[in-house]
């Protein structure tokens, strides 16, 4: 008698899509990569808002986007590969729970440096480069703690924080959000629906993800503002 193959309940809808589907869904994991995502905010506001960067200088924005690359981006992804290296990891794909034990750790330290330097360091920038990096490091550390019940998305996560970041300066009147608020709100829909796809994120793990998100950039905001 042929026993029955059985296909774990996660892993079932990623393997009921089309494979041009799971590509797709794939590219916007990377593209959209929780590391990325402080460095396309403040990128945007440094190109599109109308006040917050007035009057600075070409090598003064510059300044500011290569120390956010360097201390969201390189330093992380840099201290991810020697965990890898180290054995502390076993994958930098961060499948389990207690690969992203190191991770949350590590990129605490960067981001918290990053919210002091916009803090303390940089008082001619607007407070609100403080409160979204302050609100990204809460949220680091509060995923951490999660992390302890639930592998938390840490993609949902990092789109949370966009749209909670985004629904503040809507809040300020400092700049019409419509069209960046839409446009956050899609990439946020496309990216939480690729995780569902192509890893093994449950729907909640994916809502808690970006509820923590909001939640942690609100309180920044309260706590500065």
């Amino acid at each position: 008698m042929t026993e029955a193959i059985h296909i774990p309940q996660d892993t079932a809808p990623q393997q009921k899509q089309p494979i041009i589907v799971r590509f797709f869904a794939q590219l916007f994991s990377v593209v959209f990569h929780p590391l990325f995502i402080p460095f396309y905010v403040i990128g945007f506001l440094i190109k599109y808002h109308p006040s917050y960067f007035s009057g600075f200088s070409f090598y003064a924005k510059f300044e500011i986007m290569r120390s956010v690359f360097v201390n969201t981006i390189i330093f992380p992804a840099f201290a991810l590969l020697v965990m890898k290296g180290l054995g502390f990891v076993k994958s930098i794909l961060l499948h389990t729970q207690q690969d992203r034990i190191g991770p949350y750790l590590a990129n605490m330290i960067f981001y918290f440096w990053m919210a002091r330097v916009f803090f303390n360091f940089k008082p001619e920038l607007t407070p609100v480069l403080a409160v979204f990096m302050t609100g990204v490091f809460l949220t680091t550390a509060l995923a951490l703690i999660a992390n302890i019940f639930s592998k938390i998305s840490m993609h949902a996560i990092g789109c949370g924080g966009m749209l909670g970041i985004f629904i503040i300066i809507m809040n300020s009147n400092s700049m019409l959000m419509t069209w960046p608020l839409s446009i956050a709100l899609l990439i946020t829909g496309l990216v939480c629906t690729s995780r569902l796809i192509v890893s093994n994120h449950t729907s909640k793990e994916i809502y808690l993800g970006l509820v923590v998100g909001l939640i942690c950039q609100f309180a920044a905001a309260i706590a500065i503002l």
